[in-house]
């Protein structure tokens, strides 16, 4: 079974075990962590959300956290003698993935009340709409 979940303002495909470097989350090694930010379930049938799959969740625990190599920033132009030179490290953080969960129940919007009127209001216009 595998999942695409969200964080981070990034996607990231992920199955049990597997262990991902993501945007750090702030939170301490050896902690869990559950994403509710599921978009795809895939596995014996896939489930596709819109946006997210209602009911899913990843759960995952702390590896570590830590801050990637540096990268160098150089700006430079051209007859002026301009020269600058910056250096930048990203923080991450290393999660493993423990779990994927797919609870199969289904969210209703509206009480029962409200579904019995809507669906005689729908059925009264369609029959109004085919007369």
């Amino acid at each position: 079974m595998y999942a695409i979940i969200a964080t981070g303002g990034k996607q990231y495909k992920v199955s049990e075990g597997d262990i991902i470097t993501i945007e750090k989350l702030g939170v301490e090694a050896g902690e869990k962590v559950t994403f509710d930010q599921v978009l795809v379930v895939g596995g014996d049938d896939l489930k596709v959300g819109d946006p997210t799959v209602a009911g899913a969740t990843v759960e995952a625990s702390v590896v570590k956290e830590g801050r990637a190599k540096k990268v160098i920033v150089y700006k430079y132009k051209r007859k002026t003698g301009y020269h600058k030179k910056n250096g930048h490290r990203q923080a991450f953080t290393q999660v493993k993935i423990e779990k994927i969960t797919l609870h199969n129940f289904i969210i209703c919007r509206h009480s029962i009340i409200n579904f019995i009127v809507c669906k005689l209001y729908f059925i009264s216009n369609s029959m109004l709409w085919v007369e």
